[in-house]
């Protein structure tokens, strides 16, 4: 695997400053844009571990509506964003590959939320990905990751397609741009502290 930049606790805390730590995940389905996500706003280099999909992994992973996808994430992605003084947040990027579930549980653990990616021309990919959401605890946003060419859905009909309560924050996004996966975010903390109270 390649080797990200080496950084120091520096990189990840800033000096004099009394925050809280949020640890979020930025889970979804293979091919979603997850690292794409994360590489976009996080405010220090990413951490990633895309590397080169082989054949063998033709035989493995559904390559179906992923046209031109070279690369793919093997164990996580890491990025930081502070959005106030008091609050940072930890992004994880889970690999979204069947085969890698096994780590979600782990990289689940001290997760305040979790915001899924979702392809809207993808939507039962999406499935399997809340049920294990859902299945850890964890309250969540979904983020309807708008590709290129693709066509605008009704809100509810994506309520209804994903089977989502009513109180689950749906936005749409950009995961290439900064400002419109911020607002993702936001919006999934907003709902988080409205959970909490």
């Amino acid at each position: 695997m390649g080797s990200g930049p080496s950084l120091d606790e520096r990189d990840y805390v800033r000096g004099g400053a009394t925050q809280t730590a949020v640890k979020i995940l930025v889970v979804g389905h293979f091919a979603v844009g997850k690292t794409t996500f994360i590489g976009a706003i996080s405010e220090i280099a990413p951490l990633s571990t895309e590397e080169t999909m082989t054949r063998a992994a033709e035989a493995v992973d559904d390559l179906k509506g992923v046209d031109g996808k070279t690369t793919t994430t093997v164990a996580m992605d890491f990025g930081r964003l502070t959005i106030s003084d008091q609050v940072v947040l930890y992004l994880f990027g889970t690999p979204g590959q069947q085969r890698f579930v096994q780590m979600w549980e782990d990289m689940a653990r001290g997760a305040l939320g979790a915001l899924v990616l979702v392809d809207p021309e993808r939507l039962a990919d999406s499935f399997a990905v809340i049920d294990l959401i859902e299945q850890y605890g964890l309250d969540y946003a979904i983020a309807v990751n708008r590709f290129d060419g693709s066509p605008l859905r009704e809100e509810q009909a994506l309520r209804e397609a994903l089977d989502l309560l009513d109180d689950t924050p749906v936005v749409t996004c950009d995961a290439r741009d900064e400002r419109s996966s911020a607002q993702a975010l936001i919006t999934l903390v907003r709902h988080l502290q409205e959970r909490a109270h």
